[in-house]
């Protein structure tokens, strides 16, 4: 009888913030989320696809790469909204496919999803974790933008 009572808001998931910090993984992400200042977009609505680099990815980065970056909050910024593309996107939606997707940042990420599913050079190595506001896949390796053009002075 109750059963009708219950919706399904009773078993709605933390939203994307909420779940990589309870993953205990992401503890240098969500940092980094924090200090860009992107909690109270990650928390909106969305929804979003987050490629979601782990500890161990940061780590590979170059000794200060990390600091360097929570130094300086633009380009912080800059790096982290280019592992969100708009939209709920899963494993699923890419296997056999390879594609280029605009990211939030702006400039394109490679999705490739014939083996396994890559990211420009990251491995997608957990797929799917399922957020209220989108969904999360674990890689590798940090992506990094690739530099824009300068302009050139005359």
């Amino acid at each position: 009888m109750l059963a009708g009572l219950v919706g399904p808001s009773v078993a709605r998931a933390a939203d994307i913030v909420d779940t990589a910090v309870s993953a205990g993984s992401f503890t240098t992400l969500v940092t980094a989320v924090k200090a860009a200042g992107l909690v109270k977009t990650l928390k909106s609505k969305g929804p979003f696809t987050v490629f979601a680099p782990n500890d161990a990815a940061f780590a590979k980065l170059p000794p200060g790469t990390v600091e360097s970056l929570l130094k300086n909050k633009a380009k912080l910024a800059a790096v982290l909204k280019y592992h969100v593309i708009p939209g709920r996107v899963k494993a699923a939606d890419v296997a056999g496919k390879s594609l280029n997707v605009a990211t939030v940042q702006g400039q394109p990420v490679s999705v490739d999803g014939r083996f396994g599913v890559r990211v420009n050079d990251a491995h997608v190595i957990q797929p799917d974790i399922e957020a209220s506001n989108g969904v999360i896949h674990v890689i590798d390796t940090v992506l990094l933008p690739p530099a824009r053009a300068k302009k050139m002075h005359h």
